[in-house]
C-alpha cells in the first residue's frame, strides 16, 4: 500500500519542521509548501516553493494530498495587520479552495489561543466565546470563520488551537529569555508572577495535529500542557536549572504593560500587542476534548519544556546568532530596549 501523502504548509517553520518529522515517523509521505526551504529538510520530503496566497502554487502543492496540515501564518512578531489579514485569512481561503478542488480528504488548520483574547475565566474550553484583543488574534479568528464556511460546503476541516509553543529549537521571543538566562541576568515577571500560564511542547502539538488529521469529521481542539503552574514557578525552575545566577524579578504590572505596548508600537522592541496583552495574565486550556476524541495526552510540563528549550539554545548558541533567512520562531530576534532590563537591579 502506498503511504498517504501529507502536505504541510509552512513546513520550513518551527512547528512545521517538527510536524514534518513526526509525520515521517508515522509512515506518511510528506510535501512542504513554503516560501523558503529549510536547511534541515529531511531527505525524501518534497518541497514546493510558493506563497499561500498564490492559487496556482497552492493548487500544485495540494495535488494528490490525502491530508493538509495548514500551518502558514504571520505571527505576532510581524506586527502588521495587513499581513495578518492577507496571510492568515486570505491565504487560508486560498488553501481551502485548492484543497477542496484537489479532493483532499482532511484539512487541519493550526489556529491560535489568541482568538480568545484575555478570557474572563479559566480554564478555556472549545465553548469559550472567542474575543480576540488585538489584530493577530482577530485575523486568526477570521481564518477559523473561513474554515467554517468551507465545512458548510462539505469539507472536513478540523481546527487545532495551541497554547504558547516550546521545545528544542524554539526561538523568537524565547531567544531573549534564554540569552538573559545564559548571561545570568534577571528574568522578569509582571507583578507577583502568580498568573497560571500554559505552554505546549511542539512534539505534543504535532501529535495532536496528526491525530486530528486521522479522525473523520470537523471539530476543534484546544491543546496545551497538562502539567503547568505559574509564570514565576516556570522561570524560577529555569533559573535553578541554568545555574548562571539569574533570579526572577518583578515589574509593576500597569507601567510594564504600557511600556511593552509603546516600545513594540515604536519598533523599539520585538514585542507585539498580543505579548503586552497576555504576558501578565492567566490563561490555560481544558484539553478534555482532545484526550477523549483523539486519545491524545501531553508528555511535557511547562518546566520540562522550558529547560529543554534552554539547553538546546545553549548548545546551538553560536549557530543561532549566525543564522539567516530562517522563519521567525527559528531565529534570534533584535532585543532593542529589552536589553536594558538586564541592567536593572
Amino acid at each position: 500500500m502506498v503511504p498517504r501523502l501529507a502536505l504541510v504548509t509552512g513546513g520550513s517553520g518551527y512547528l512545521g519542521s517538527v510536524l514534518v518529522r513526526r509525520l515521517l515517523g508515522r509512515g506518511y509521505r510528506v510535501r512542504v509548501l513554503d516560501l523558503r526551504d529549510a536547511d534541515d529538510r529531511p531527505a525524501g520530503v518534497e518541497f514546493v516553493r510558493g506563497d499561500i496566497r498564490a492559487g496556482a502554487e497552492v493548487a500544485r502543492a495540494c495535488e494528490g494530498a490525502d491530508v493538509v496540515h495548514h500551518g502558514v501564518a504571520q505571527v505576532p512578531l510581524a506586527k502588521d495587520s495587513r499581513l495578518f489579514r492577507s496571510v492568515n485569512v486570505d491565504g487560508t481561503r486560498t488553501l481551502l479552495a485548492c484543497a477542496r478542488r484537489a479532493g483532499v480528504r482532511k484539512t487541519v488548520l493550526v489556529s491560535s489561543s489568541a482568538v480568545y483574547g484575555a478570557p474572563e475565566r479559566n480554564p478555556v474550553t472549545e465553548a469559550t466565546p472567542a474575543r480576540p484583543g488585538e489584530a493577530y488574534g482577530a485575523a486568526k479568528l477570521e481564518g477559523e470563520r473561513v474554515a467554517a464556511d468551507f465545512v458548510q460546503r462539505g469539507m472536513d476541516v478540523t481546527i487545532v488551537r495551541p497554547r504558547t509553543i516550546l521545545g528544542h529549537g524554539r526561538l523568537g521571543l524565547f531567544q531573549v529569555l534564554f540569552e538573559w538566562t545564559r548571561r545570568g541576568r534577571p528574568l522578569w515577571v509582571l507583578g507577583r508572577g502568580d498568573n497560571r500560564y500554559q505552554f505546549v511542547h511542539a512534539d505534543d502539538l504535532a501529535d495532536a495535529c496528526i491525530l486530528a488529521g486521522e479522525r473523520a469529521g470537523p471539530a476543534s481542539y484546544n491543546i496545551g500542557a497538562e502539567r503547568f503552574g505559574t509564570m514565576r514557578e516556570a522561570l524560577e525552575t529555569l533559573a535553578r536549572h541554568a545555574g548562571t545566577g539569574s533570579r526572577v524579578r518583578s515589574l509593576p504590572v500597569g507601567i510594564a504593560v504600557r511600556l511593552m505596548a509603546l516600545s513594540g508600537r515604536l519598533g523599539l522592541s520585538p514585542l507585539g500587542p498580543y505579548h503586552a496583552l497576555m504576558y501578565g495574565r492567566e490563561m490555560y486550556f481544558d484539553v478534555t476534548a482532545a484526550r477523549e476524541d483523539l486519545g491524545w495526552r501531553s508528555t511535557a510540563s511547562n518546566e520540562e519544556m522550558l529547560c529543554e528549550s534552554y539547553d538546546w539554545y545553549l548548545a546551538h548558541h553560536e549557530e543561532v546568532l549566525a543564522r539567516r533567512d530562517a522563519s521567525p520562531h527559528r531565529s534570534a530576534v533584535r532585543h532593542g530596549v529589552l536589553d536594558l532590563l538586564g541592567y536593572l537591579p
